[in-house]
C-alpha cells in the first residue's frame, strides 16, 4: 500500500475526517500495515492494548466473551469495515487497560496500526488537532456503547427463554 493511499484512509477514517492535511499527513507516518486472513484475531479479550486500528481493507467483528457460571457464550458488539476505528482508546488517555473485546478478521483484511501513546503525544502538542480527535473518539465509543447495550438485549432476552 503506498503512502498516499494510507493518507487517504486516514482522512476518510471515522476518527480523522476532516482534520487538516497536514495532520493526517503526521498520522500517516505514525502508522504501519498489517494484513490478516479470514478468522485471525488482530487482538484478544483481555489482553493488554496500546495501538489503535484503521480498517483500510476488510471486516473486523468485535466479540464479547460471556461467562455466565453455567452458560457461556459470545456476543457481537460490532461489525466494522473499511475507515472504521477501533482498539485500546485508553492510551490516549495515559491509562493502561486491558481489551473488553476480541477482534476477529471476517475476510482477508489490512490495517492500519499506530501507538496510542505517539498518537496521545501529538495531541498533546496541538490541543486544537487533540481536541478535534477526541471530540470524534466520543461520538464513536457513543455508537459502541449502543452496540454494547444492544448486545446486552439480546442475552438477556436469550436467558430469559432459557
Amino acid at each position: 500500500m503506498e503512502h498516499s493511499q494510507i493518507r487517504e484512509i486516514l482522512a476518510n477514517c471515522e476518527l480523522f475526517r476532516g482534520l487538516e492535511r497536514r495532520d493526517v499527513e503526521k498520522i500517516s507516518k505514525l502508522c504501519h500495515i498489517q494484513s490478516y486472513e479470514k478468522g485471525d484475531e488482530i487482538f484478544r479479550q483481555g489482553d493488554f492494548g496500546k495501538h489503535v486500528y484503521i480498517i483500510a481493507e476488510g471486516h473486523v467483528f468485535l466479540e464479547r466473551s460471556m461467562d455466565l457460571g453455567t452458560r457461556k457464550g459470545k456476543v457481537t458488539l460490532g461489525i466494522l469495515g473499511r475507515g472504521r476505528a477501533f482498539g485500546c482508546w485508553s492510551t490516549l488517555l495515559e491509562a493502561p487497560h486491558s481489551l473488553m473485546s476480541t477482534a476477529i478478521c471476517q475476510k482477508s483484511t489490512k490495517v492500519l496500526v499506530m501507538n496510542g501513546a505517539d498518537l496521545r503525544e501529538m495531541m498533546i502538542q496541538n490541543t486544537e488537532f487533540g481536541f478535534h480527535v477526541l471530540e470524534k473518539l466520543c461520538f464513536l465509543l457513543r455508537d459502541r456503547i449502543h452496540g454494547a447495550f444492544g448486545a446486552m438485549e439480546k442475552i438477556q432476552v436469550i436467558l430469559y427463554k432459557c
